[in-house]
């Protein structure tokens, strides 16, 4: 049974979780981890939550490979056990590395694309369709250049 301040907290990053669409378990398992006392593993967690074992695997999966938890060695047992990652740097870090830098990267190699599927179009209409492919361009430059100052802002 998890008490009221568990619950709570467990809800906030819940929020958080879908409002970065990642699945509900991904905020449930940081949540609980973040609020433990002590270091939980995988049975820890899923029994807490009551999820399965699959959604709490690959809750774990998710937020080791953002940097949101880390694994610590529990003397005298042979399984991993979890705590939260407290800094908000880290864990903004490593939420951009896997999920945002990805698709600005392959969002360069889409405009390029778009940029010659313009040849395609009649004189008059690719003028208009450039004046689009120019401002998506502009999009996509600014996102590479504001990502880093955010994470800057965020601070250790």
């Amino acid at each position: 049974m998890l008490t009221a301040i568990e619950q709570e907290v467990i809800a906030l990053f819940v929020r958080m979780a879908d409002v970065l669409n990642l699945p509900r378990s991904v905020g449930e398992i940081y949540g609980i981890l973040f609020i433990a006392t002590e270091p939980l593993c995988l049975d820890d967690c899923r029994i807490r939550l009551n999820i399965s074992k699959g959604s709490t695997s690959q809750g774990l999966k998710i937020l080791r490979s953002f940097g949101a938890i880390r694994t610590v060695y529990v003397p005298g047992d042979r399984k991993d056990y979890y705590v939260a990652e407290t800094s908000l740097r880290k864990i903004a870090a490593g939420f951009a590395t896997e999920q945002i830098q990805p698709h600005l990267a392959s969002g360069v190699d889409r405009m390029a694309r778009i940029r010659d599927l313009l040849e395609l179009h009649d004189a008059d209409e690719r003028v208009q369709l450039e004046e689009k492919v120019d401002l998506l361009e502009n999009w996509q430059s600014r996102a590479g250049k504001v990502l880093p100052l955010v994470l800057k802002l965020i601070g250790g």
